[in-house]
């Protein structure tokens, strides 16, 4: 019987995966046998982790991409440049950001600019790969929420708003496109150590609540991330469509 997790043939691009949870999906892509596109927005960032990842997995089985997932043209001629890599089988919209301010006082630029990154991106950047996964009857689409996705926090509201609103769109993009074969989920991660999460780590007030509201009892890894997303874009869940899995350590499924 065939692997049901190899992805052996097919080609991943990944948003925001030079380095943190994105590098770790990368990996987790490249372990289950895919073509694995590494993308960001400084050309030297990327070069890095693509170099990296070609030493241990052969530079074969490694590319780059590098443009502004928040600008429509730069999308669009960023996914076009791909061609000679061949067709975007499946797409992981990871890259976002944060930003910590009270509701009361965060501008609207701020609030505007973190709605774009983490939300508006992943219907820009989705949809552009999607019309050739639509032409092509099939691909597989997974977006990066959150335990925001269900949870809120004070300070994070607009980082709250797009990851409630990318549930959304997840549900959105598999009612429109899951009749032409295309496949669209989403992995919540809850808290997870990276170089942008080491300042709460060394929070002791914070690290303790973390630590104290998350059953299995630690942050998890980047690493955690992956099997998940390998599963999605598997033909291990061809079946499965507009869904979020949380991957939390059962934070969201206790009081």
């Amino acid at each position: 019987m065939p692997n049901p997790f190899d992805l052996a043939g097919r080609r991943a691009l990944v948003t925001g995966s030079s380095r943190g949870i994105g590098l770790a999906i990368a990996r987790a892509l490249l372990d289950a046998g895919a073509h694995v596109i590494v993308h960001g927005r400084d050309p030297r960032t990327v070069d890095d982790a693509v170099g990296a990842l070609g030493s241990v997995y052969g530079t074969g089985a490694v590319s780059s991409a590098v443009f502004d997932i928040t600008d429509e043209g730069g999308v669009i001629d960023g996914i076009r440049s791909l061609e000679a890599v061949g067709p975007v089988d499946i797409l992981v919209n990871n890259a976002g950001m944060q930003h910590r301010e009270p509701m009361l006082e965060v501008s609207v630029a701020d609030f505007e600019r973190v709605i774009r990154t983490d939300l508006t991106s992943a219907f820009l950047v989705g949809r552009t790969v999607a019309r050739g996964m639509i032409e092509r009857g099939g691909g597989a689409i997974v977006n990066i929420c959150s335990v925001q996705t269900d949870l809120a926090r004070p300070t994070i509201g607009a980082y709250t708003a797009a990851k409630g609103g990318l549930r959304n769109l997840t549900k959105a993009m598999t009612a429109e496109w899951a009749g032409h074969g295309v496949r669209a989920n989403g992995v919540a991660p809850g808290y997870i150590r990276t170089e942008l999460t080491q300042p709460l780590v060394d929070d002791p007030a914070f690290n303790a609540w973390v630590l104290g509201r998350t059953p299995v009892g630690r942050w998890g890894e980047p690493d955690d991330i992956g099997g998940a997303v390998v599963w999605l874009a598997s033909d291990a869940s061809r079946f499965v469509s507009g869904q979020v899995v949380f991957v939390d350590g059962g934070m969201t499924a206790v009081v």
